[in-house]
Parts: structure tokens; C-alpha cells; sequence
């Protein structure tokens, strides 16, 4: 039945999934669990978010993206996740890179093309792995914070992880065949469309002569598993984002832990991962890009240095 509630402009599952970056699973998760969103039903029994829950999840989604669990903020009101934003918008400690002057601006103005030429002559300027913790890294958190301000929309956030990926992707294919050690397989699992955190890792480790290969996202497990085996990788790593439900990754990995050989390390990352890893035997929990670095020096310790 139709709620009550005018739906005249509210949104459907699919149109909220794009506007705020939270999978359609999720949601319905988040209905059954934590009575958050509540959604109308139109004629035919489909969901109908209306417009101030889907500002509600984006607020949800901004405070995932800075580490909060779904557990803490779903059920708050909205004034609550407001003031908990606006207590984290503190001035940037002068230890902190900026990101590069210029290109926020050009998010800002939808000018696609002026942002890609300043990335990538930062990328020029800086290397490869200064540009990914110095520029993007903190380029991320500015435009994930300005969408959460209205002050640009989610096609300009759409068109600038676009622009990012395909700078990367271009770097990392500029380096050439990795032959050095570990070997590394990286995807995210089915449920997961977020990338841009993986290829910032791959681009990472493959600036330290690790030999990296993505699949993509939403690889089955059994599929990982098997590519991993019979092309003998050394390490699978994973990446899970904020709007991903904790629980289910911890599932998840534990049964491709069990899947994988134990000679292969699996090594996991992302929000929905951070501070897991008293429930994650056997898998490395990666904590930021700086962390990836140290699981790639603790696996080259234990395996041998990498050939020259």
C-alpha cells in the first residue's frame, strides 16, 4: 500500500543507491536492523525514500567514510549526526598535506578535463606513491566533504573518482610488468562496487615492485580463490568500504580464508574492516596506504626480499 506520506518527491532504491553511494543491500539491511530508512511503498510494493531521509544518508554515509560504524549513527536522529560532522570539521593540522591547489576547484566547476591535466601533472611533480597519499588521499576526504555540503552533486563526485581511477590506472600501466615478489591479486568481493581504495593500494604496492593484478569488483570467492591458486599469487587483498556491512565482510573473509591455500596471505582493507582484527585470524588487516607498506615489509621478511 502507499504510505500516507506525499511521494511525489521521493526517490527509488535504485536513484538513492547512486545519490548517496549506499548499495540497495545495505539499505534493506539497515530496514530490517535498525528501523532506518523507513521507506513509503509505491502501488506496485516498491520502495520510496523520501527527501529528508536520503539527506539523513548522506550524512550516515559522510560519517562512514570518516570511520563511525553503522551501529552507532543509524538510529540517531539527524540534528545528532549533524553535530557529530560538524565536530569533526576541524582545521587541517599544518602536517597535513594539502591536496593539490586547483583541483578541488576544478570538482567544484564540473571541469572535468582541467582536473585531469592537474592530476596528473601532480602525479608528474610527485610520483607515483607521494601522489596517492598526498594528493588523492586528502582530495577524497575534500570532495566527499563538500558533497555532504550540497556544495557540489553526486555527478561532480561521480566524474571526479572517474578522472582519479583513470590517472591511476594510466601510472600503475606506466610501470610496466611487475616481476617482483609478493604477487598480489586484488578485487573486491560481490556486494562491493567501491574500487577507488583498491587502486590506490595496487598503486602503492606497485611502486615497491610488487607484481599487482586486479580483477575488478564483485569477484564470487570460489572464482578469487581459484585465480589465485592456479596462477600462483602470493597474497589475495580485498577492500571493503564504509557502506558495506561489517558483519558480512568478517563472513565473507572467513570463508575465503578457509578457501585459500595457507601459504596465501589474504590481506583485507577498508572501513567495514578497521579495528577487526582480533575477529580475522589469518587475515592481515590493512589499516590505511601507510599500513599496506608495512604488510608488504612484514610478508618480504618472512618470504625473502624481492629480486632486484
Amino acid at each position: 500500500m502507499i504510505n500516507s506520506t506525499d511521494t511525489s518527491a521521493a526517490l527509488s532504491i535504485a536513484a538513492v543507491e547512486r545519490e548517496t553511494g549506499l548499495g540497495k543491500d545495505t539499505l534493506r539491511v539497515w530496514e530490517r536492523r535498525y528501523g532506518f530508512p523507513q521507506p513509503d511503498r509505491d502501488d506496485k510494493g516498491e520502495r520510496l525514500y523520501p527527501t529528508e531521509q536520503v539527506d539523513k544518508l548522506r550524512l550516515i554515509r559522510c560519517l562512514l567514510d570518516r570511520g563511525m560504524r553503522p551501529a552507532k549513527i543509524v538510529g540517531e536522529p539527524t540534528e545528532a549526526l549533524q553535530a557529530l560532522l560538524e565536530a569533526g570539521d576541524q582545521p587541517r593540522s599544518p602536517s597535513t598535506p594539502a591536496s593539490e591547489p586547483g583541483a578541488f576547484q576544478y570538482v567544484r566547476l564540473g571541469r572535468t578535463v582541467e582536473l585531469g591535466t592537474s592530476l596528473r601533472q601532480s602525479l608528474l611533480r610527485q610520483g607515483l606513491q607521494r601522489f596517492v597519499s598526498e594528493t588523492v588521499a586528502p582530495l577524497n576526504e575534500e570532495v566527499g566533504a563538500a558533497w555532504m555540503r550540497g556544495e557540489i552533486q553526486v555527478s561532480d563526485e561521480h566524474a571526479y573518482t572517474e578522472q582519479v581511477q583513470n590517472v591511476l590506472r594510466g601510472a600503475i600501466g606506466a610501470l610496466g610488468p611487475g616481476g617482483g615478489r609478493p604477487r598480489v591479486l586484488l578485487s573486491t568481493l560481490p556486494g562491493e562496487e567501491h574500487i577507488l581504495g583498491l587502486l590506490m593500494v595496487e598503486a602503492t604496492l606497485a611502486s615497491e615492485g610488487a607484481a599487482c593484478l586486479s580483477l575488478g569488483t564483485r569477484t564470487p570467492l570460489v572464482d578469487l580463490c581459484r585465480a589465485a591458486t592456479d596462477n600462483g599469487f602470493d597474497v589475495v587483498g580485498v577492500s571493503f568500504s564504509a557502506a558495506y556491512p561489517a558483519r558480512q565482510a568478517i563472513d565473507r573473509l572467513q570463508e575465503l580464508r578457509a578457501l585459500l591455500p595457507p601459504e596465501i596471505a589474504l590481506w583485507a582493507g577498508g572501513a567495514a574492516v578497521r579495528g577487526k582484527q582480533k575477529r580475522l585470524p589469518g587475515v592481515r588487516v590493512v589499516a590505511d596506504l601507510d599500513d599496506a607498506l608495512q604488510a608488504l615489509a612484514e610478508w618480504r621478511t618472512a618470504h625473502g626480499p624481492a629480486p632486484a
